[in-house]
């Protein structure tokens, strides 16, 4: 009965998909919530929390404790703008710029797998489908 919901469905899939994902990064120590603050720093720009948290789909609570950890772990750290002293930005520090580089690495070998299980062509269009609806409901 509850697999005619969609939103049912959506909840199963991802949390298949994450806990593969899990799988992949487990040898590193890192959650799938750690890798998407990491890899959303990636970019080098800083961001503030705000901006993080609607990034890696994380509410600001979870989000701080989060970044705590990981600024706790020296791989991230937090920088009041030069402009405007109310800002804080998050930066990958080195360490966590040389850890996002072996995550990557991993991640990218699980979208692999997945890709082959479910086929390339699905796969790209599953995530069309997916982006149109996220448009459609925001």
């Amino acid at each position: 009965m509850l697999r005619s919901y969609l939103a049912y469905l959506l909840a199963e899939a991802e949390r298949e998909v994450n806990r593969g994902l899990a799988e992949a990064l487990a040898e590193e120590g890192v959650t799938v919530e750690h890798w998407r603050i990491l890899q959303a720093l990636s970019d080098g720009l800083g961001h503030s929390m705000s901006e993080l948290a609607a990034a890696v789909l994380m509410p600001s609570p979870t989000l701080t404790k989060a970044v705590d950890r990981l600024v706790d772990d020296a791989l991230v750290y937090r920088r009041q703008d030069d402009v405007d002293r109310r800002r804080v930005a998050v930066f990958l520090s080195d360490r966590g710029r040389a850890l996002a580089g072996r995550l990557d690495r991993r991640v990218r070998a699980h979208d692999r797998s997945l890709r082959a299980a479910y086929g390339e062509q699905r796969t790209e269009r599953l995530m069309r489908e997916l982006a149109r609806l996220k448009d459609v409901l925001a």
